[in-house]
């Protein structure tokens, strides 16, 4: 048993510090303030599991004692950070993460809770008080403070205070782990087993363990690279890098072949890999434009061409004749999902391929693989949302093909001027018009259905797209595409989009697509077989970089995504990847993609994987459960779990979490007649929206049944992003039909807030409502 104080003191002198294989510190706010609150209630906060090592058993974060036994945290990390943080009013040595989490936490001596600082409440109310300067400084600046403003309540305050104080006297119950025969290898299974309810450390965690116990920067000198590809937009893992580094040292798919290479040869294989990768990005982004995070594909198949650069002289391609059949083989492994499944099978026989037939063997490889067929049809460009694996390829088209701006005639990405300017992804038929039509998200993000066009503030663009939700009533969009091929023969061409009028109309849109594909599928195959045969390899320009930007501005639903990770983020929890496909580990098949997805958990290593996904029809939800993923269907639900979470963290009460929610912001008038007005209207839009639009809003009738109407309106108003009903109802043109277009209505403007009046205007205004 060890106090608090000591611990604090033995990671000041070195004594306690981190294994390398442990990950750095996740937790939020609410986790921290809930860990303050059980120790200050004298609550159960659990002990700490700790390895004894001397120095040359393991590497170590946050540097070491000079000789002698060292402590190594296993099981309790982000309490004891947390604790050191708020204590001593820094992180320890050994930190990796957000220091925000336990910054500024404010202890009010009246209540007895603990709150983050905030200026507005907490400026001039001395009773919140300071936790790190109680810490640092004692009580005379309190007894001071508190003799002048509360002289009556000065004994309860300070009374309050030593018992917060006392914490540092707590003792925590630790269990050792010590002796020659506890290994790394052993070690890291104790910690998998005791982390049953988090993410288990990865093979690849095990192999970097073992590697950094020989050469310690190896870690770091890792994450800086990853860091130098994040800050060119490409974001890969750890273990991404690890698996090219495996493949160039040992010429293996499995991360134990590390175990007989030595520092030395593995800081060579090091740099070797990284300069493979770089060779490589630079390749497929000059020769096939995926120049970004979104539509780099294949993510690997980088370790098999590392390996096959490693195996030729120069560690370059001979010629832009294997060059681009390697592009060739590239495209189309990550297309039919080659790594998506039995990643370290695929990748050991096709090593063994490389080394015995080169890229000629990989390419005979994955066509057998295939079942004899690497081409592209029209059904291959079915997928939806720029998650889908054949997006890149429509992207890649784009840019080796020419395609030329709808406004301009340009080729993409050249202004009037003759400068470089970013891209915008559009759709081709406007979402707005689709949804109207009665088309799903499905069919309205159909990859068939989106196109690119260069951002240029120099010209008008025809308009096109522009404020669409106002102009298509006037002019119907076959109008404009018949103007764009007018101005610029061709154009239309070169973006596939079929020159039959008939289809530009939106009772026509489904054949639009069929036809769209069949050009699509057309132009990939021929691109595709050049590569694979040579054809005009040399002469094949090199392609700049550009910025792509997102068709969202008018879309409710990327707009309360973006606002739910805005919220997320706040909360403490990681970013996810959005618009990400989730393969079945076993098959390589697509299961869903997500519009987020965190892989390791809302939280890094602390529970399963977390994903969002709004057209549940699509995916197959039953295999991503039984997978071991947490599926969410709606963004309401998921931003109030992650609340829930948060609340229960900081150790509030079922009573407190409901008096919070409904407490209104500012003071309004009471008005039962109103209220009663509201609350009528408010059960009249639901049955609206269920007659007149086949819209069930089962979560809103359940919230009015529970907090009554007004209630339920402050509750949605004051959340982070729209609704779930609202975007539903947006995609219906039904705005009239939402919370916000009765909360505008000056009838009701005696029951609620100038804020939250203005917060539904805002709402409505934004995506087109009058």
């Amino acid at each position: 048993m060890s106090t608090l104080s000591v611990l604090l003191n033995q990671i000041d002198n070195g004594t306690v510090l981190l294994p390398e294989f442990q990950r750095g510190y996740v937790w939020n706010r609410d986790q921290v303030r809930g860990l303050m609150r059980s120790l200050y209630r004298d609550y159960p906060v659990g002990g700490l599991l700790l390895w004894e090592t001397v120095p040359t058993d393991t590497s170590v974060r946050g540097g070491s004692a000079d000789g002698g036994v060292r402590l190594l945290l296993l099981d309790g990390q982000q309490r004891i950070t947390s604790l050191y943080g708020v204590i001593r009013g820094r992180p320890p040595a050994f930190f990796e993460g957000d220091k925000s989490a336990f910054t500024g936490l404010r202890f009010n001596v009246e209540d007895e809770s603990f709150e983050f600082y905030t200026p507005t409440k907490m400026r001039d109310d001395v009773r919140w008080v300071d936790v790190t300067r109680l810490f640092t400084e004692g009580l005379p600046p309190f007894i001071k403070e508190f003799s002048e403003h509360f002289p009556d309540k000065l004994p309860v305050y300070l009374d309050r205070l030593n018992r917060l104080r006392n914490i540092l006297n707590r003792e925590f119950h630790e269990e050792k782990i010590a002796g020659p025969d506890k290994d790394v290898d052993v070690v890291v299974d104790i910690f998998n087993r005791v982390n049953s309810g988090g993410t288990a450390l990865s093979k690849g965690d095990l192999a970097l363990a073992k590697i950094c116990a020989q050469w310690p920067p190896a870690r770091q000198t890792m994450r800086d690279h990853l860091a130098r590809w994040k800050e060119a937009g490409f974001n890969f893992s750890l273990d991404w890098l690890l698996r090219n580094i495996t493949a160039v040292a040992t010429g293996r798919a499995v991360f134990t072949a590390l175990d007989s290479v030595s520092a030395e040869a593995f800081e060579t294989a090091l740099n070797q890999a990284v300069g493979y990768i770089d060779y490589t990005l630079d390749t497929v982004s000059a020769r096939l434009g995926l120049d970004h995070d979104q539509v780099l594909m294949g993510r690997y198949a980088f370790p098999v061409i590392s390996r096959l650069l490693h195996l030729t002289p120069g560690g370059r391609f001979t010629d832009a004749a294997q060059r681009d059949r390697v592009l060739f083989w590239y495209v189309h492994s990550a297309l039919w999902g080659r790594f998506a499944g039995s990643t370290e099978t695929q990748l050991a026989k096709d090593y063994e391929t490389a080394e015995r037939a080169g890229i000629d063997g990989l390419i005979a490889a994955l066509q057998r693989w295939r079942g004899g067929n690497l081409e592209i049809n029209p059904h291959d460009f079915e997928g939806s949302t720029r998650g889908s694996r054949f997006y890149p390829l429509l992207y890649m088209l784009t840019r080796v093909t020419g395609a030329r701006d709808l406004g301009t005639g340009l080729r993409l990405g050249v202004t009037r001027s003759g400068g470089q300017a970013p891209l915008e992804m559009r759709h081709i038929f406007p979402k707005q018009l689709l949804y109207r039509a009665g088309f799903d998200r499905g069919q309205v993000n159909a990859v068939a259905n989106f196109c690119f066009l260069t951002q240029d503030g120099d010209r008008d663009n025809f308009a096109l797209f522009e404020d669409i939700g106002q102009k298509v009533g006037r002019r119907p969009l076959q109008e404009y595409l018949a103007e764009a091929e007018r101005m610029h023969p061709g154009v239309l061409a070169s973006q596939w989009i079929p020159d039959d009028p008939d289809l530009w109309r939106p009772e026509r849109y489904l054949d639009f697509l069929a036809a769209r594909r069949e050009l699509l599928a057309k132009a990939a195959q021929e691109f595709l077989t050049g590569l694979r045969d040579g054809v005009a390899a040399a002469e094949a320009p090199s392609l700049e970089r550009v910025v792509v930007i997102a068709d969202e501005q008018d879309d409710v639903r990327a707009a309360q995504i973006k606002a739910m990770v805005e919220e997320l983020t706040r909360l403490g929890y990681a970013e996810p990847q959005l618009d990400s496909e989730i393969a079945d580990p076993v098959t390589g098949r697509a299961l869903a993609v997500a519009e987020a997805f965190w892989p390791h958990g809302l939280q890094p290593g602390q529970g399963k994987p977390v994903v969002l996904e709004l057209d549940p029809e699509a995916a197959d939800l039953p295999r991503l459960e039984e997978l071991g993923y947490e599926v969410f269907t709606s963004v309401d639900a998921l931003l109030g779990y992650a609340e829930r979470r948060n609340r229960s963290a900081a150790g509030e009460t079922p009573a407190e979490t409901r008096a919070a929610a409904e407490e209104p912001e500012e003071p309004v008038t009471a008005a039962g007649s109103s209220e009663a007005e509201f609350e009528k209207a408010m059960w009249e839009i639901y049955t609206r929206a269920k007659d007149e639009v086949n819209y069930h809003a089962t979560y809103f009738r359940s919230m009015l049944s529970e907090y009554g109407a007004v209630a339920t309106a402050r509750k949605l108003l004051s959340a982070p992003a729209v609704s779930d009903g609202f975007a539903a109802l947006w995609e219906r043109g039904r705005l009239d039909l939402t919370v916000e277009a009765l909360v505008i209505q000056e009838r009701f403007a005696d029951l609620f807030s100038p804020k939250e009046i203005d917060v539904a205007r805002y709402r409505l205004e934004q995506f087109g409502y009058v």
